[in-house]
């Protein structure tokens, strides 16, 4: 399994990577045609909030298999033992229901409902249903971390999503 997430890592920094190169671009360019040269591009507008909500969606996926992602633990983190654990399963659930449900399940059906319905984006004509993927792909992503939690939790070699992984460039956390 470890094995496996460091693939999706690395895959997922070289597409968030991507994406934020593409985004710059064509927010530069797009300062640039309005102020410089007197007429802004439309497209590259466009472009620029398509791949701002990617790499929302994405980097959000990507910084919860991280455990860098925002958590309130003023409770959870008083907590040891077996509640600990408990609450680390609870909070793996909740996770895994809102990424499955939600955004894998519901975001699939508005992908394929928007490619059905043939709506395409003003000004670059990509069909909508491409561009609401994020949502169904971010979800899968986070599901496929919640899974790595659990086995980790079960196998007894994992921490909880809320728990800071050992930096493996800090020489003092070996």
């Amino acid at each position: 399994m470890q094995a496996l997430t460091k693939i999706v890592n690395t895959i997922l920094k070289a597409v968030t990577v991507s994406v934020f190169v593409v985004l710059v671009v064509c927010v530069v360019w797009q300062v640039f045609s309005r102020y410089v040269l007197g007429t802004p591009s439309t497209v590259t507008d466009e472009l620029a909030r398509f791949m701002f909500m990617w790499i929302g969606l994405i980097g959000a996926a990507y910084t919860l298999g991280m455990r860098r992602h925002l958590a309130i633990d003023l409770l959870t983190g008083s907590l040891v033992g077996k509640r600990k654990l408990l609450s680390d399963y609870f909070i793996i659930l909740a996770i895994a229901f809102f990424s499955g449900v939600v955004m894998l399940y519901g975001g699939g059906q508005l992908v394929l409902k928007t490619l059905a319905n043939g709506q395409v984006s003003p000004a670059l004509r990509v069909p909508m249903g491409y561009i609401y993927a994020a949502i169904p792909f971010s979800g899968g992503i986070m599901l496929f971390y919640c899974v790595e939690f659990f086995i980790g939790l079960v196998n007894g070699t994992g921490t909880g999503p809320n728990d800071q992984m050992p930096d493996a460039a800090d020489p003092a956390a070996k």
